[in-house]
């Protein structure tokens, strides 16, 4: 069988053999085969990598999701949370939303090594960031989409827009709200892009005080009373003590925990939310409308891989830079003066 890097070179052949066309920036908005003739095989070799990622570590998909995602809550999908500490940057890594938190980042330095040898200055992080996220969740038995293209890199990064406005594991259903309406998305998509929460794991120090805060538990008498939640919470407490073990890890969804799916919702029903802002949309939806979404989201996997994918597609289009704005960086990781 070929080896990895047999498969990456013929990738690389094929694309000089057919040619990258013109490199002229356009102006406008995000398009769909931005990149047709500037770089043909653009998203077979994200696709590649991230499968290849994905396969030596399944917890990547998420990882690279929700890079995303914290990605475009602050200034948009533009990069900056890729950006290292340089000059007068202050990295978005070192937020407290990020710090010790978010992963993928070689997996995006890859992809970009490789783009860089097939289409110098060519593709954007930014818009890497976008198809690698899309290919993750397919990876994971998750939708596929459509994405929108033409996103260019952001040259500063908000140290401050990554602790203020990326929403925090304990968020009440109102702050949740809040960040989301900050960034143009309303409740349905809250909803949908919660579903994220059916891969992946979080650390101890997410989920700390859904686990032992006594007004929280208060909550769930109904799970008490029949012996289902208090069960899961003695689970929790076996992984995370009350102090101490800040980094060791929980999935998000214990019955399917590196598969994309509709159990996340599931697991709402039961109570069995790992973080408060998961089950927040439970206990504080007073009108009874999110009821209704996770219910038609947990007997219908269709309808939210649906949903899913449309609500992406609107997050992924948050205040992209296009047109001359920014620059299409040679490494992700720097700006390129």
């Amino acid at each position: 069988m070929m080896d990895q890097k047999g498969k990456i070179s013929l990738i690389l052949i094929a694309i000089i053999l057919h040619g990258t066309g013109s490199f002229s920036d356009d102006d406008g908005p995000l398009v769909l085969e931005y990149y047709k003739e500037k770089c043909p095989l653009l998203e077979e070799i994200v696709r590649y990598s991230v499968e290849v990622a994905v396969f030596k570590d399944p917890r990547m998909a998420a990882s690279l999701l929700r890079l995303h995602f914290h990605d475009c809550f602050v200034m948009g999908c533009d990069a900056s949370v890729l950006l290292d500490n340089f000059g007068g940057i202050t990295s978005e890594k070192q937020a407290g939303p990020n710090l010790n938190s978010l992963r993928g980042f070689e997996v995006i330095d890859q992809i970009k090594y490789l783009l860089e040898e097939a289409c110098p200055r060519t593709v954007s992080c930014a818009d890497i960031l976008a198809l690698a996220a899309r290919d993750a969740v397919a990876s994971r038995g998750g939708p596929s989409w459509d994405v929108w293209l033409g996103r260019r890199d952001s040259l500063q990064a908000s140290f401050s827009g990554a602790n203020q406005f990326i929403p925090a594991p304990n968020s009440s259903l109102e702050t949740l709200i809040s960040h989301f309406k900050q960034q143009g998305l309303d409740v349905g998509d809250l909803v949908a892009l919660s579903g994220s929460h059916t891969f992946g794991k979080a650390r101890c120090l997410s989920f700390r005080q859904r686990v032992y805060d006594v007004n929280f538990k208060g909550q769930y008498e109904l799970y008490d009373k029949y012996r289902k939640y208090t069960s899961f919470r003695r689970i929790l407490q076996t992984i995370c003590p009350r102090s101490g073990r800040n980094n060791d890890l929980s999935p998000l969804d214990f019955m399917t925990p590196a598969r994309f799916d509709n159990h996340y919702y599931v697991n709402l029903l039961q109570g069995k939310g790992l973080l408060i802002s998961d089950n927040v949309l439970m206990t504080q939806d007073h009108d009874g409308e999110i009821l209704k979404q996770v219910w038609s989201y947990a007997t219908d996997e269709k309808l939210f891989f649906a949903s899913f994918a449309n609500s992406m597609v609107k997050m992924g289009n948050i205040n992209p830079i296009t047109g001359n704005q920014g620059e299409i960086r040679k490494s992700c990781r720097f700006v390129n003066t």
